[in-house]
């Protein structure tokens, strides 16, 4: 009551001090037309610097070079992506506390790497990959600033900055931080993502760069989940245990970290530059970028619950330093096309310190060496359709992995938009898969030579339509599929390739039906698995229903939105966590699902201030204790919190 209570002081005091004439600043889309992203669009925007700036001025660039604008309204959809990794989360589950993993209730194949990923990926949900890093062209200076309450004597705050020095040249500095304490015993996290963007061009365009430097550190500590006997106290609402810190859990004396730190450069060069009479240009550039990282796991003294180890104290560290280097070349034609040449080189040294013999067979330490790729691009417009695609294959060194997309969009009208696209793709499965060592003597072995390249072929269609709804369809093959699993009588985990196809489609519908100043917004998605029930398990319907009221107060000052999100999904085999490897296994003993979650929130839009008011889960109390995340990882109880999105235009 005290949070609310401060809330609506907070709303009256920055109400009662805005204009009475409040503009509101409409969020637009564009794709940027020229390679460079902002240099399609400096020269109309030479005199920024002298007239009254708009908010369509203030472009934010993503990596694939796509254009949107700062957007300061307050929709459903800015509610469901306020979170700790600033996006739509359907498709996740959240563990207890803020920072923590995530289990996955969807399955995706997004990326389309041709060589394999570094392992830990539960742990990589809130690292920022290169395509995570967005880049700014702003007329004036800048500042976002994002806050959110945590769990236990914590808060999470994501501080951004970026300002032009000229029209030519722009950076950013930003940083998010999170500390929170947990309501269990040992479950503390904190994480910290610092990142530094630039982008340059000359005043004729023909150069440009673009460059960013990012680093990471994100602490858990780790504690195994909640014993097999306690689950019974847990679900019966035993009152004794609704003080979540007396569960006593597995351990208390791990922690795990993932740390890393990447250096990107791309810039490019335009040879021969295209104009009016001259149909053709020429475009020379280079990625090039350096990325090292490591994941750790501490134990102060070793526990059975992972089996026997090698000594008593537990430092698993396994790093990959990875340097990359692309030289391209840019062919466009305005009658046939935009064409790239590309070539990769790719150095990795992934491993450990030291040797292992076990069983009487030595395990290396080191997956060292150097990749050789080659690859193309083709994009065209051709009316209101779109034609894209890319090719990539290693040609040399020993991993072998290719990769096919082509894509296609057409727009029949303001409203009606569909995109298909089709991937195929062969890559060795993630380092953790190949070669892993550790302190515990079962979480030893070696893959390279015995285990296949993991392939998909992937087909999405995609509808986007307001008037009728949103679709979003998704059928993927996969050959060898790559998992971890448990064998019968022995602890811990360990790889497993699948001998059979695995056939998987999943399709999602998203539609909002608006009545006067009430909405119901609804996303339902189906998912379907043929050949691989017992190791890809996944629930078969996923929904998030949320109905809302929206309204204009006190002379248009104050924009409120008021409603309630019910989320829930079918019981099914949920996927367990593993903390030494930071990966999700394959497990079919425990069923979790079939629990909704209901979610109370009123949001308010003050000029240029979002602010967000949530009573999460507040139906855990009367709708049952049998909420969990994974095997023996609870869900979170009920919780009120508070956080605010404040951007600053000076």
């Amino acid at each position: 009551m005290r949070v609310l209570f401060l809330f609506f002081i907070f709303l009256f005091g920055l109400s009662s001090n805005s204009q009475n004439k409040d503009k509101r600043l409409q969020a637009q889309n564009t794709s940027a037309l020229d390679t460079s992203g902002v240099s399609s669009s400096s020269t109309k925007n030479e005199d920024l610097y002298k007239e009254k700036a708009t908010i369509d001025q203030y472009m934010i660039i993503s990596h694939k070079r796509d254009s949107t604008y700062v957007d300061t309204t307050l929709s459903i959809h800015k509610d469901y992506k306020f979170n700790y990794l600033r996006k739509d989360n359907f498709e996740l589950i959240s563990f207890s506390n803020i920072g923590q993993t995530y289990n996955s209730l969807g399955k995706n194949f997004d990326n389309n790497s041709a060589l394999p990923l570094f392992g830990a990926r539960a742990r990589h949900f809130n690292y920022m990959e290169i395509e995570d890093v967005n880049y700014y062209y702003v007329p004036t200076p800048f500042t976002e600033l994002f806050f959110k309450t945590a769990f236990q004597q914590g808060q999470v705050l994501d501080a951004f900055f970026s300002v032009n020095t000229s029209p030519q040249f722009n950076f950013s500095v930003a940083y998010k931080g999170l500390r929170s304490l947990g309501s269990y015993q040992h479950t503390l996290t904190s994480t910290g993502n610092f990142r530094f963007t630039t982008n340059y061009h000359t005043k004729s365009n023909r150069y440009n760069l673009r460059a960013h430097i990012v680093t990471q550190d994100l602490l858990n500590e780790e504690n195994g989940g909640i014993k097999d006997e306690d689950i019974e106290n847990f679900e019966s609402g035993n009152e004794e245990f609704i003080d979540r810190a007396v569960f006593d859990p597995q351990f208390e004396n791990a922690e795990s970290i993932l740390r890393g730190k990447r250096f990107y450069l791309e810039h490019e060069y335009k040879i021969s530059k295209g104009t009016d009479s001259i149909a053709n240009s020429l475009t020379g550039g280079q990625i090039i970028y350096f990325e090292d990282k490591y994941y750790q796991f501490d134990q102060s003294l070793e526990n059975d619950f992972f089996g026997d180890a090698f000594v008593g104290t537990i430092v698993d560290r396994t790093t990959l330093e990875n340097f990359y280097n692309r030289l391209y070349l840019n062919y466009d034609n305005k009658t046939l096309g935009k064409f790239q040449l590309n070539m990769d080189y790719t150095d990795y040294n992934y491993g450990y310190n030291s040797v292992t013999v076990l069983n009487n067979e030595v395990l290396p330490n080191r997956i060292k060496g150097s990749t050789v790729s080659l690859g193309a691009k083709y994009n065209k417009k051709f009316g209101e359709f779109h034609l894209s695609g890319e090719f990539l294959a290693n040609i040399s060194g020993d991993f072998e992995g290719n990769m096919l997309t082509a894509n296609g969009k057409y727009k029949f009208n303001d409203d009606i938009k569909v995109k298909a696209s089709v991937t195929l793709k062969s890559s060795a499965p993630n380092y953790n898969y190949l070669l892993y060592k550790s302190d515990y003597i079962n979480y030893n072995w070696n893959n390279v030579d015995s285990f296949e390249n993991e392939s998909t072929r992937q087909f999405v269609f995609d509808l986007e339509s307001s008037k009728i709804a949103n679709v979003a369809f998704d059928f993927t093959n996969i050959d060898n599929y790559t998992f971890f699993g448990k064998v019968d009588g022995i602890d811990g985990v360990k790889p497993f390739q699948s001998p059979e196809q695995i056939s998987y489609f999943k399709i999602k519908v998203s539609k909002e039906i608006k009545y006067g100043k009430f909405a119901l917004d609804n996303t339902i998605m189906y998912q379907n698995v043929l050949n691989g029930e017992q190791i890809f398990n996944v629930p078969d319907f996923i929904t998030r229903n949320t109905l809302y009221y929206s309204n204009h107060f006190f002379k248009k000052a104050l924009f409120l939105q008021t409603g309630i999100t019910f989320n829930y999904f079918t019981g099914y085999n949920m996927d367990a966590y593993d903390p030494v490897l930071a990966e999700f296994y394959a497990q079919n003993d425990t069923e979790i699902g079939n629990f909704p979650r209901l979610d109370f929130f009123i949001n308010a839009k003050i000029r240029q201030t979002r602010i967000f008011l949530k009573a999460e889960h507040f139906n855990a109390a009367f709708s049952g204790y049998n909420y969990f995340s994974s095997p023996n990882y609870p869900y979170r109880d009920f919780a009120i919190r508070f956080g605010l999105v404040w951007n600053f235009f000076l």
